[in-house]
């Protein structure tokens, strides 16, 4: 059995103490670090830049799951690359090219891979499946933190898995949005293998017991 993997979102960390939340988060035992690149236009928040993940990459060896929900994301992706991305996914809603830009992801050496909004039919991208590393179910709509698990997204999580299987693809499904120790395990029952938690995570006194209730198929205890 796959090991579930958490990959907390510093959208919820202490903007003022990123590194003491990164090397915590780290101990704790998180396995992947999420960077959500929000640009005011494809979502109604600002965020990050190349510049904050280049920082982030020097204090951390987790590997960065750097998640761009900007428009025209082509034009950003080498440089994101540069800045020390291990993961680089964007929207089907805002590439204006899904497949070249994900074949530029990967000749970047980067893993690509795609995400969709809630609203979203996972047929838009099941022509590119085939050359992604991970799809990024979204389970809020995008923009900002603390929403509600939207219990819709278990049947694209399900339609996903099916359609990587017959692919004979070992990409990812990674879930992002609501994700707490009672909807952890309805999103790994459907066949998630990568947990996106932010509050969960950040607002929780422990953070190693945080993610070990995540991983948890039964829920936190």
């Amino acid at each position: 059995m796959n090991k579930v993997l958490i990959a907390p979102s510093i959208l919820s960390a202490d903007y003022l103490n990123f590194g003491r939340d990164i090397k915590e988060i780290e101990k704790a035992g998180a396995d992947l670090l999420h960077v959500d690149v929000m640009d005011g236009v494809f979502v109604p928040n600002i965020t990050f830049g190349m510049g904050l993940v280049g920082q982030i990459r020097q204090v951390t060896k987790l590997p960065l799951d750097v998640h761009l929900m900007i428009v025209e994301p082509g034009k950003y992706i080498s440089r994101f690359a540069e800045a020390g991305a291990d993961y680089i996914t964007i929207h089907y809603e805002a590439s204006k090219d899904l497949s070249r830009d994900l074949k530029a992801i990967r000749k970047n050496r980067v893993r690509p891979g795609v995400s969709i909004n809630p609203d979203t039919s996972v047929k838009k991208i099941e022509p590119v499946l085939g050359l992604v590393e991970l799809v990024l179910i979204m389970s809020v709509f995008p923009g900002f933190g603390g929403q509600e698990f939207i219990s819709g997204s278990l049947s694209k999580i399900r339609e996903v898995k099916e359609i990587l299987q017959k692919l004979g693809s070992k990409a990812k499904i990674e879930v992002d949005g609501g994700l707490n120790s009672q909807t952890a395990p309805l999103a790994l029952a459907a066949g998630a293998d990568i947990l996106v938690a932010g509050a969960a995570i950040f607002n929780a006194k422990n953070y190693g017991k945080a993610i070990k209730n995540l991983r948890s198929k039964e829920g936190g205890k």
